[in-house]
């Protein structure tokens, strides 16, 4: 899905410090931010208090905010803006929940690896491009990018589901990425 003409507008607006640019984008995004919030916090087993979900909303923001606007500055238009939010906001809560600051306020914390973190991040951003693009692939491997990249599964559950060599995998993946690339 590519840039509305809606949050293309909006988005012009905002960097060009219209009135009330930031206001109407807030109230576009705001829910947008809230979920991605509350299903970070799910996904690890945790229940925010309202102050906890609107402190960590707060912080989105912030960094949406900070040096002049620059994240948004920084998106390539090529995806949807909604698309590029919720990776920002994704990022931004995950290290927020896995913030010693955080996890002293006595909510249990499950262990999680940085590597992991990062890899599903990468998926995240990926989703969109390869949802369009998959045609393209013939069925092997539009399968195992499917999931990888959509269903987040590891190199071994792969391995184990396709019945092919987990060390196989990557390659799969590096070729199907290098003939999304070329589409």
């Amino acid at each position: 899905m590519s840039l509305s003409e809606v949050d293309r507008q909006l988005l012009d607006r905002c960097l060009a410090k219209s009135p009330r640019a930031w206001d109407d984008f807030v109230d576009r995004f705001l829910g947008l931010v809230v979920h991605v919030a509350n299903h970070a916090a799910s996904q690890r087993g945790l229940r925010l208090t309202p102050e906890q979900r609107d402190d960590l909303v707060a912080e989105v923001f912030l960094v949406l905010v900070d040096k002049e606007l620059l994240a948004l500055r920084h998106f390539r238009r090529h995806c949807s803006l909604a698309t590029y939010l919720a990776v920002i906001a994704r990022r931004v809560i995950v290290r927020r929940l896995l913030s010693p600051a955080f996890q002293a306020t006595g909510q249990p914390l499950p262990e999680a690896l940085p590597a992991a973190e990062e890899e599903e991040e990468a998926r995240i951003e990926n989703r969109e491009a390869v949802e369009q693009l998959l045609q393209q692939l013939n069925p092997q491997e539009a399968k195992v990018v499917r999931l990888f990249h959509l269903e987040g599964k590891s190199y071994d559950e792969i391995s184990r589901s396709e019945g092919m060599p987990a060390n196989s995998v990557g390659s799969l993946l590096s070729r199907a990425r290098t003939k999304l690339r070329q589409a």
